[in-house]
């Protein structure tokens, strides 16, 4: 099992951080890429989209579960 690792973004001009097992954050850069986005634009419409009550780990995991059922075929609903 991969270790969790804290990575830091800026969204909306603060800083804020999040944590990620390395596949599901190469897995987010993979989509970032795919999308034709840079990794920060996707982690803020993510965070923009969750629920108030969600934390944004939980939020990028279930983004890219969720781009993983759906076979890379389109942007899931954030």
């Amino acid at each position: 099992m991969s270790p969790v690792e804290k990575r830091s973004v800026t969204i909306r001009g603060h800083r804020t951080s999040y944590s990620l097992e390395k596949p599901f954050f190469d897995d987010l850069v993979a989509i970032a890429a795919a999308r034709k986005l840079t990794l920060a634009s996707l982690v803020a419409e993510i965070d923009e989209a969750r629920p108030r009550d969600a934390n944004l780990s939980s939020a990028l995991r279930l983004y890219v579960l969720d781009w993983a059922k759906r076979g890379n075929r389109s942007s899931p609903d954030v």
